[in-house]
Formats: C-alpha cells, sequence, structure tokens
C-alpha cells in the first residue's frame, strides 16, 4: 500500500492547483479581454499619440511626474500581453493580430517624437532621457517582475494591481527616447532605448506566456508543443540575459573605477583638499579623467604622479588632468569661505534666499560687484583672482555657481589667464566668450583651430609660425 500511496502523494500539489486554481479560472472570459485590448483601434492609435507626446515632453523636461502619467496612458501593453497568450496557445492569428498593432504603435510613437523633437528648440540629452540608454539585466528582472504581477491581475481579476504594473514597465518612454535619439542622430541614445524596449516587450511577452500555461491556457497542446515553447522562451531570455549581464558588469566596473579614481586624487592631495569637479569618459581608449581640485597646497607633479597610480589600478595608462585651485594659506579667509561654498552639494543650497550671498562667496568678490537682473534671471560676475587657477578652474566655478538655482543664467568673467592647448577648445571658447577677446593661434594644424573656434563664433586668426604644438594667446580686443 505504501508504494501506491508515495506517487498519489508526489501528485496531490499539482492536482490541487489544477482543481482548485486552475479550475477557478475563466478562460473564455480571460481570453475575451485580452483579444479585445491586443489589437489595433482608433482608440489605441489616440493613446498611442497621447502617451507618446506626455513621454517626450516628460523626458525634455526631466519630470518623473510627467512620465508617469505617460506610462499609464500607454496602450502598448494590450498587445503585448495577447502577444504572450497566443504564444502560450499557439494561436498565430492572435500573435499576428497582437504584432501587427504594436509594430504600429512603436512605429507611431517613434516617428511622432521625433518629429516632435526635431522642432522643439530644446534638444538636450537629460537625466531621463540618459537612464534609458544603459539598459542592464536588473532591467530584465523588473520586467520579469512587473509582467508576472500584470499577467496574475488579468487572469485573478485584480484591476489595481494593473495600476502599479503599468508604472514598472515603463513602454512608451524608451520608445519617446528612440525618437529623440533618431531626431538628433544620436545612435548610442537611439541603440541603448531601443534595447531597453525590447527587453521589456521580450520578457513581458514571455512571461505572460508562462504565467497562462501556469493558469491553464494552452491545456490543449501536445508535449512536443510544449516543449517547443519551452526552448523557445528560455532561448529568448537568454539572448537578452547576455547582452545585458555585460552591461551590468561593465557598470558595476564603472562604479569601482570611479571609486578607485576619486581615492586616487585624495591620496595625491593634503587632507584639506577637496573635489570640486569630476569628469571621467570611460568611452575613450584610454579613459579621461578631468577634475578640479580645490587644495591649499599646489602639487607640481599631481597629474604624473595620478597617472602611475591609476595605470596600475586600472592595469593600463588612463589619460588624466587634474585643475588644482590653491585657496587658503595667505590669502586669508576670503579664499577658504570661496572654497567651502564651492564644495558646498547643490542640493544642500537654498538659492531663493541667499543667491547674491553664494555668487559672491564664489567668485571672490563683494556682494555689490554683482550684476544681477530679476526679470531675465540674468547673473554676471568678474571672478577675483585665484593662486594657481586656470581657465578650466575658473569655468567649474561658474558650473558650480549655476547649480545654485538652475532658474538663473550664470556668466562668471575669468581673469585673463593662460588659454588652455588645442586639445581643451572648450574651454577655451567658453572664457572668450565671457571676456570678449579675440583668440590669436600658431602652429602646425592652426587653420583647422581657427576654424573651429570661429565656427563657435569666437573671433580668431592664424599667426606666423610652424612650431609642432598649437598655441593659443589672446590678442588685443
Amino acid at each position: 500500500m505504501d508504494s501506491k500511496a508515495m506517487p498519489h502523494g508526489r501528485a496531490t500539489p499539482w492536482r490541487w492547483w489544477n482543481r482548485v486554481v486552475v479550475g477557478s479560472v475563466d478562460h473564455g472570459a480571460v481570453l475575451a479581454r485580452v483579444q479585445g485590448d491586443s489589437g489595433f483601434s482608433g482608440r489605441y492609435g489616440f493613446l498611442v499619440v497621447i502617451s507618446g507626446l506626455i513621454a517626450i515632453l516628460g523626458l525634455l523636461l526631466s519630470s518623473p511626474a510627467v512620465l508617469i502619467g505617460a506610462m499609464l496612458i500607454s496602450p502598448l501593453m494590450g498587445p503585448i500581453i495577447g502577444l504572450g497568450f497566443g504564444i502560450a496557445t499557439f494561436d498565430l492569428a492572435e500573435i499576428r493580430r497582437a504584432g501587427i498593432a504594436l509594430a504600429i504603435g512603436a512605429g507611431i510613437a517613434v516617428l511622432l517624437t521625433a518629429g516632435f523633437v526635431a522642432l522643439s528648440p530644446v534638444q538636450t540629452v537629460t537625466a531621463e532621457i540618459a537612464a534609458r540608454t544603459k539598459p542592464n539585466l536588473f532591467d530584465l528582472l523588473v520586467a520579469l517582475l512587473s509582467a508576472l504581477a500584470g499577467a496574475y491581475a488579468l487572469i485573478r481579476g485584480r484591476g489595481e494591481t494593473v495600476v502599479g504594473v503599468a508604472i514598472a514597465i515603463a513602454l512608451m518612454p524608451p520608445l519617446a527616447t528612440v525618437g529623440f535619439g533618431v531626431a538628433t542622430w544620436n545612435a548610442t541614445v537611439a541603440g541603448g532605448a531601443l534595447l531597453l524596449f525590447l527587453t521589456n516587450m521580450v520578457t513581458i511577452a514571455l512571461t505572460a506566456a508562462v504565467t497562462a500555461r501556469l493558469y491553464g491556457f494552452g491545456s490543449h497542446l501536445s508535449p512536443a508543443q510544449t516543449r517547443l515553447q519551452g526552448v523557445l522562451i528560455l532561448a529568448g531570455m537568454a539572448a537578452l540575459a547576455v547582452p545585458l549581464g555585460f552591461a551590468l558588469k561593465q557598470i558595476a566596473w564603472e562604479a569601482v573605477a570611479q571609486r578607485q579614481i576619486q581615492g586616487a586624487i585624495r591620496a595625491s592631495f593634503p587632507r584639506e583638499a577637496r573635489i570640486s569637479q569630476l569628469d571621467i569618459d570611460f568611452q575613450r581608449r584610454p579613459e579621461r579623467v578631468r577634475a578640479v581640485v580645490f587644495t591649499p597646497d599646489f602639487r607640481a607633479q599631481a597629474d604624473a604622479q595620478l597617472a602611475v597610480a591609476l595605470a596600475t589600478a586600472f592595469g593600463h595608462p588612463v589619460d588624466v588632468h587634474v585643475d588644482q585651485v590653491q585657496v587658503g594659506g595667505e590669502q586669508g579667509a576670503s579664499e577658504t569661505a570661496q572654497l567651502a561654498a564651492a564644495a558646498q552639494p547643490a542640493e544642500d543650497k537654498q538659492p531663493d534666499k541667499d543667491l547674491r550671498g553664494r555668487l559672491a562667496l564664489l567668485a571672490g568678490v563683494a556682494e555689490d560687484q554683482l550684476a544681477l537682473d530679476p526679470v531675465t534671471r540674468h547673473a554676471q560676475v568678474r571672478a577675483a583672482p585665484l593662486p594657481g587657477a586656470t581657465l578650466a578652474s575658473y569655468r567649474a566655478l561658474e558650473q558650480r555657481a549655476a547649480a545654485i538655482d538652475p532658474d538663473w543664467t550664470v556668466h562668471l568673467v575669468p581673469p585673463a589667464g593662460a588659454l588652455p592647448g588645442a586639445d581643451d577648445l572648450d574651454t577655451a571658447i567658453w572664457a572668450a566668450r565671457r571676456l570678449d577677446l579675440p583668440i590669436a593661434v600658431t602652429g602646425r594644424g592652426a587653420e583647422a583651430v581657427v576654424e573651429k573656434l570661429e565656427a563657435a563664433g569666437v573671433t580668431a586668426t592664424r599667426q606666423p609660425g610652424n612650431a609642432a604644438t598649437v598655441t593659443l594667446r589672446w590678442q588685443a580686443p
């Protein structure tokens, strides 16, 4: 008797699931709801247009609240769930119907948002846009868990769960980001966002298919068809998981590398020194590191020491340069206050209350030397000279000043210090615009540099000289 009871005991959970859980599902009603939302209709097209426009506005404004609105309105979940149920039941007509609706909806969204961005004066890559250009394995896990909740809510009639699922999966914002990348000819943005959308779409469809099978949909299929389903689902998940896993590994490495770079910079300067700005370009080969450090002691060999330290840590050379702003010492408390104002996190500042005072501290001048126009919300100040400061240092100070209140446009006019080399034309252009001074260019390749400066609106002239290095210097106005 025991030998017969054991197989029966092992089968009890599955039999209970089929009898109690699967038996309580109204399969016909669920399939009717799925098919009602999975095809193309006038309502579907209208909601695609509205959600796409809201999504692109949210991306350009970098507003999470507006993006959430686009997620809630977007009807793309219907065709994707329909695709999943079509896979679960091997309903080729439903797969074709849902696939066509999804393709048309995605095409409308991309073309509409691309056209909107092409006509928009704002074409800046905001934080919300950048956040959707580097999908990784965690994005796949979010889509998988959200799809489980969505399929369960659909099958069990838990409508209140669908709102949270729509927010978590975010189908329309990645498509709007693809449109932004197409309009601005930015392949990195368009490609990364498209991968994120495909990750969400495929994961939702395959997870919905698995959930549908667990709840008894497709029970009429043969064992061979079920095995084929399993192979297709596993292959689809693996095809996404591999590249996303590598992307997650790269993100983790960059996070560790950033900590190593910060540690190396701090170790190269006195304890009182502070890193005001740190820019790392991991896409370059070798990696490029640019930093601004406020320090009481100028370290002439800092770049060379950092290059050795980072080359040892990374196992290959790193392009590193640190602009040192010397503060404290004989210059007294005014420069110390300037350092504190520059190093203070922007989120801790109170721009509406003390904009004038903080700008004065950053520039190292008295408050009455600032020019503030409350109508145009434009502020201009001429910075006091800082020992050891370069033009890049003053540019970094302006960026810190601009972070005090994003509603104000801040122009910090630097002293007419030595211009950087041709490898940092951005800083030279910035300084020329602030000082309104022309630039003389000498050396081999000077013609190309002059063209770039003039294209940026800077007056530049080619001066005689055949030195191997291109040199930039100020001219009289």
